[in-house]
């Protein structure tokens, strides 16, 4: 009740002239640029972008028991598809904005302390007894699904891989994590603040974020193979047709796409979808061979029934601690 009332009030507050995007955790900051520079053009004249941050996957439930979000700014099309299955956004979704409804994407890297004491150049290092990792729970962050599958994926290269070989490398990693927060800003804390682990594993935009912000204390490390994580955007039909905010909602995501935004993603170093802006900012972005969560597991929805669904391979390899 309690929780409801709380919704009920934030939708109050959300004015005509207002629209509210709930996002992922670490999306903070590029989004506080983003909503700074679209106020500032013709189409977001009078629209106040309102924000709400969380791991990714707790958003998506939070948007389908009743945040009154506008749009959804989210870090892989699961999270959206979820609330296109309780029936608030449209099936279509991916076709009503350019490159599948993803303005812009990253993948993961591993955030080290200066010198690389622990000597960790790929995922196999991760391995080794005696490294602690920080790291985001899959259950609650759609950051820790990507740690998840990228291992899973590198595993699955390896001479002689199968399923065995894959779940050893898996539960090996886990065992290793001193702490799996709720999501990349929690978890970026605990490594970079609270100075806890060896290794945050983590996105890379955020890993650059924190590398400028501790200059001197930690360095990046790429790996050979990383899964490539697409941020995929949505206005929420049934919350824009009850609010009346379907044109402020679409105008908003479409100057996702402007050159100006795709800058401004570039800057926090998220890699922008258009072409010649990435060309442009190559310098900013190391070479990784990327793979798709479709090309490696077949879809999301295959890769969360198998992996993170109650009783899949994370909890069997993870465990009560």
């Amino acid at each position: 009740m309690r929780r409801l009332a709380l919704l009920t009030l934030l939708a109050a507050a959300l004015a005509a002239g207002e629209i509210l995007n709930a996002s992922y955790d670490v999306a903070r900051d590029v989004y506080r640029d983003l909503n700074a520079a679209f106020a500032k053009t013709a189409a977001g004249q009078g629209i106040v972008v309102r924000q709400s941050h969380d791991g990714a996957a707790k958003q998506a439930r939070a948007v389908i028991e009743g945040l009154p979000a506008d749009v959804v700014t989210m870090n892989s099309s699961h999270d959206i598809d979820q609330i296109a299955r309780a029936g608030l956004i449209a099936a279509d979704w991916r076709k009503r904005l350019p490159n599948n409804a993803s303005p812009s994407y990253s993948l993961h890297v591993f955030v080290v302390r200066s010198g690389n004491p622990k000597q960790i150049r790929d995922w196999g290092d991760l391995l080794k007894p005696g490294v602690q990792i920080i790291a985001v729970n899959p259950k609650t962050g759609t950051n820790g699904k990507y740690t998840y599958l990228g291992l899973h994926a590198w595993a699955s290269r390896q001479p002689g891989a199968n399923d065995d070989s894959v779940r050893a490398a898996l539960a090996a990693f886990y065992r290793n994590v001193l702490t799996l927060e709720k999501g990349g800003r929690a978890a970026t804390t605990a490594f970079a603040q609270r100075e806890l682990g060896d290794v945050l594993v983590t996105f890379e935009s955020e890993a650059l974020r924190i590398q400028q912000e501790f200059a001197g204390k930690v360095e990046i490390v790429w790996p050979s193979l990383s899964v490539r994580a697409d941020n995929p955007v949505a206005w929420v039909d049934a919350n824009v047709a009850k609010k009346n905010t379907l044109a402020a909602a679409r105008a908003y995501l479409e100057f996702l796409y402007t050159k100006e935004a795709q800058e401004i993603f570039a800057r926090h170093y998220m890699r922008p979808s258009d072409p010649q802006v990435l060309a442009a900012q190559a310098g900013r972005f190391a070479a990784v061979e990327t793979v798709t969560v479709e090309e490696a597991f077949g879809s999301w929805e295959a890769a969360q029934k198998q992996h993170f669904d109650d009783g899949g391979w994370f909890d069997q390899l993870y465990g009560p601690r």
